[in-house]
């Protein structure tokens, strides 16, 4: 029971940094393998629907201990949502607070904000933008990147590749914008 309360109470950041910092050179000793998630979907399509499109003509089962990666993922997210959670709110930072409920975001019970994540705006304009139109610009985005922030910023970066970087700091100043400019106004227009 003791084991429990430990897993249940909020770590630091840091204890995440170190675990994922670490999970770079694991990889790589163990099967020179490349950390990132975004070619998961490719691999997906390649095994599921395997059409005549070039693209996806490739040996994937080579690649499906991503497969296994991603799926742990997807696990672990559903055990600590489910299972782990000390039945508290989410702790947002005063500050944070302040300025989502200028966006009209108050609920806070959950791990998103259920004023945009839930069923009932899905099939809404709130909807449209925020799921299927960012979806679609995240999904472009990583594939013109060739990878995404965590195959880009934690991989590349600690290979000290210049794509990565320069991939990395476009990551940043989208989300920078997104965050400070793009998504004031879209609450701004829905509300």
């Amino acid at each position: 029971m003791y084991i429990l309360k430990f897993v249940q109470q909020p770590w630091h950041w840091s204890v995440a940094g170190l675990l994922i910092g670490l999970t770079v050179p694991l990889l790589l000793i163990l099967g020179n393998k490349a950390f990132g998630i975004s070619s998961s979907l490719r691999h997906i399509c390649a095994a599921c629907f395997p059409a005549n499109i070039s693209f996806f003509k490739y040996d994937w089962k080579k690649e499906s201990w991503n497969l296994f990666f991603a799926a742990g993922i997807i696990l672990g997210g559903f055990i600590a949502g489910h299972f782990l959670q000390d039945g508290n709110n989410v702790q947002v930072a005063a500050a944070t607070q302040a300025r989502l409920a200028t966006y009209g975001v108050h609920d806070y019970t959950a791990l998103l904000p259920s004023e945009i994540f839930s069923w009932s705006n899905l099939f809404t304009w709130k909807g449209l933008i925020f799921f299927v139109i960012g979806g679609l610009m995240v999904g472009f985005g990583t594939r013109y990147a060739g990878g995404c922030t965590s195959g880009h910023a934690i991989m590349g970066l600690s290979n000290l590749q210049w794509p990565s970087l320069v991939a990395t700091i476009c990551f940043m100043a989208g989300g920078f914008f997104s965050a400070n400019v793009l998504i004031p106004y879209l609450f701004k227009w829905f509300n």
